[in-house]
């Protein structure tokens, strides 16, 4: 059986890094022009994105750039422009949404793969096979479709590549064309601008329309988030997608979020993958639990088993955003030595630490600190915090961009994490 791809996101070079340390087999990223999350490839100019699929390519991985936003009539010499430029880079394939575009796309680019964007819809057989015979290789399938239709779907169109979103934020309109911000704000979310409209508490009224008279319809104080979806999370049913054999890629969602969740979320999909090739069974829960520890909306499993009608918890009307149980204390530099803080820290403090994919650590002390092991998992104690320069404080916080001094050399982009009580009043 050919193993699932593990496609994460890498909305800057350090969270491609981080992709890539903690088990990608694939990354997608982007320029600003023409992606669906302009503001996270703002951090990339051509330049530094080609240097970016250099280091990718060094390390077996491939990257997928994102050219699926919907272009208008005066971006089109852009939009040609951007392709050949891509072409240049040597991108391993190019996201895309319009017929326009894949059209272009082939013309100027034939030898790269062209992967069809969830934004295009694509919920069937004769979809899947309309754009196969335009040159696509793999489709996106559009969130709403399940599992089911899927097997289905892989039996009509056998040559065809199927991914799917397993893990990430999930949008309130219909395969994520949405302009609700584009009305309140003037930012398309179709032009990869999108202001999170949905995310905000809104307060509901009623209108007779005979008699004009309008009463609000309460339910919290602070209003309603009628229209915040729940986070997408299919760590659960991981052994359900693998055991399909009809999904070549499972994608993260997460190009604007924390380079703690890219790390955290592509590990453990990447172990649950891992286990259940080698056991044909996954403790999935234990995943989940990894899971939980980042930033959240609430969990759904979304549509992956059951349609969109046959369910109604698919959104949080209380908050627009669960924190995990773990804050971020600091990320190790490059020279394994030295970290940069995230959070207050003070001597004492009992840090779990967060590995890369595939290394491995030895118990030690000295008189900075120590590094344990405890319950089957890594700590670090500091005795005292002393910067790179030599100056002993006292505590350190993450306004400080003074390198802290680790005890021994731990590997390149590891996370130290602190557990913490988000829940008020320590309930």
């Amino acid at each position: 059986m050919k193993k699932v791809e593990l496609l994460a996101p890498a909305g800057d070079f350090e969270k491609l890094k981080i992709a890539i340390e903690y088990g990608a087999d694939a990354v997608y990223a982007g320029v600003s022009h023409f992606s669906l999350r302009c503001h996270s490839g703002k951090e990339f100019d051509y330049e530094t994105f080609k240097e970016a699929v250099d280091y990718a390519h060094k390390k077996g991985v491939k990257v997928y750039a994102t050219v699926n936003s919907f272009p208008f009539e005066n971006q089109l010499p852009i939009v040609e422009s951007h392709i050949k430029t891509l072409k240049e880079i040597g991108v391993d394939a190019m996201i895309v949404s319009t017929l326009g575009v894949i059209k272009k796309a082939k013309e100027i680019a034939p030898d790269i793969d062209l992967h069809l964007s969830t934004q295009a819809n694509a919920l069937n057989s004769w979809d899947y096979e309309a754009y196969r015979d335009l040159g696509i290789k793999r489709i996106i399938a559009a969130r709403e479709t399940t599992l089911k239709d899927l097997i289905k779907i892989k039996e009509k169109v056998p040559d065809v590549e199927i991914e799917i979103f397993v893990h990430g934020a999930m949008c309130f309109a219909y395969s994520g064309r949405c302009l609700l911000s584009a009305v309140q704000f003037g930012r398309n979310p179709n032009k990869g601008s999108c202001a999170n409209d949905c995310r905000y508490p809104y307060v509901l009224y009623a209108e007779n329309p005979e008699t004009g008279t309008m009463f609000k319809l309460e339910e919290y104080e602070d209003g309603t988030y009628i229209m915040n979806a729940k986070d997408l999370c299919l760590i659960n049913h991981i052994p359900e997608i693998l055991e399909s054999g009809v999904v070549d890629s499972v994608k993260i969602e997460g190009r604007t979020k924390a380079p703690y969740y890219v790390a955290v979320v592509t590990k453990a999909y990447r172990d649950a993958i891992d286990e259940w090739y080698e056991k044909r069974s996954c403790d999935c829960k234990k995943y989940y639990k990894e899971i939980l520890t980042t930033k959240n909306r609430g969990l759904t499993d979304a549509y992956l088993v059951k349609r969109p009608y046959e369910r109604n918890d698919t959104q949080n009307l209380k908050t627009s955003l669960t924190y995990g149980n773990y804050q971020v204390s600091g990320i190790v530099n490059e020279d394994g030595l030295t970290f940069m803080c995230k959070y207050k820290t003070y001597p004492g403090d009992e840090l779990e630490i967060l590995l890369p994919k595939n290394v491995t650590i030895s118990e030690c002390e000295n008189e900075i600190g120590k590094i344990y092991q405890k319950d089957g998992k890594w700590y670090l104690k500091l005795y005292k915090i002393v910067t790179a320069n030599g100056k002993e404080l006292e505590a350190v916080h993450s306004g400080n961009l003074n390198p802290i001094k680790l005890p021994f050399k731990l590997p390149y982009l590891t996370f130290l994490r602190k557990k913490v009580d988000f829940s008020p009043n320590g309930v």
